[in-house]
């Protein structure tokens, strides 16, 4: 289920790039993938965190051990729910500063970068959020709700795409894109919570009684966070400091390898996600 799903949004997906792209424009393309990447930078934080958490609920399932299953997911939550108040108060502050002061953003385009950094804000937040609920569905192997709601993310942002490319709206595309792709994280969101609460029982806020599972996770991602720090600073680091030099337009050409590169990225890391919970 996770290969078809993968082969699935493969195509989608690069169609969508290519509707965006042309809604857009080449400069407006630009502007949302360096913007986006400045709140992207600050995923160097999370992610090595997700692995760690996604770990750490694998293994206590397999253990049969509910008690620190419950603690884990918890702490997760809290881990999770702190970085996210921490990020939104640095993009908020620094995210600003840098996007105003140092990002090479076109004459009158201003406006349509801030909304972009704050609803890119609203997106990445959320999806941090998604992440205990994702590493629940993972860890009790339930591939086959994976794909859909992933398939179901995918289609959304296909749909988003199909309605910039039709021009029945006469707002600034930048900003409904922007808008709409935080929508669409949100109710993946929202299916990720009611379907977990409703069929796992770990997935309900409770008190920890192991405290020390919060260094057990913090550690464990630690290794991880080098990893993750260097893949994000050549990426997103790269894109913005071609933005800095160049301008925008390299920013879309640039934009649309790196989602061409994603593309078959994920198709490779569905092999690792069926095999993650069982190693």
């Amino acid at each position: 289920m996770l290969y078809g799903r993968m082969l699935f949004s493969l195509v989608v997906s690069l169609y969508t790039s290519r509707a965006v792209l042309a809604a857009l424009g080449e400069t407006d393309y630009g502007v949302y993938n360096v913007v986006g990447g400045v709140v992207a930078m600050f995923s160097m934080l999370t992610g090595s965190l997700s692995a760690a958490i996604s770990r750490f609920q694998s293994f206590e399932l397999g253990k049969g051990n509910k008690e620190r299953l419950f603690n884990a997911y918890s702490a997760s939550v809290v881990i999770q729910s702190s970085m996210a108040l921490v990020i939104f108060i640095l993009v908020e502050i620094l995210g600003v500063w840098f996007l105003n002061n140092h990002l090479t953003i076109p004459d009158g385009r201003m406006e349509a970068a801030t909304v972009v950094l704050h609803c890119s804000l609203v997106t990445f937040l959320s999806s941090m959020l998604i992440v205990p609920f994702s590493a629940s569905v993972v860890s009790h192997e339930d591939m086959g709700v994976f794909a859909i709601i992933s398939v179901a993310e995918v289609l959304l942002k296909f749909l988003v795409a199909v309605f910039l490319s039709l021009g029945i709206c006469h707002a600034d595309n930048l900003k409904v894109y922007a808008i709409l792709l935080m929508v669409c994280t949100l109710l993946i969101q929202v299916s990720y919570t009611i379907y977990c609460r409703t069929h796992y029982e770990e997935c309900h806020l409770t008190r920890i009684t192991d405290k020390g599972i919060f260094k057990e996770i913090l550690s464990f991602a630690g290794w991880n966070f080098f990893g993750s720090m260097a893949g994000l600073l050549n990426g997103q680091g790269i894109n913005i400091v071609m933005n800095m030099i160049f301008g925008p337009a390299v920013n879309a050409a640039r934009g649309l390898a790196t989602t061409v590169n994603s593309i078959v990225s994920n198709f490779v890391n569905s092999f690792t996600v069926a095999l993650n919970p069982q190693i």
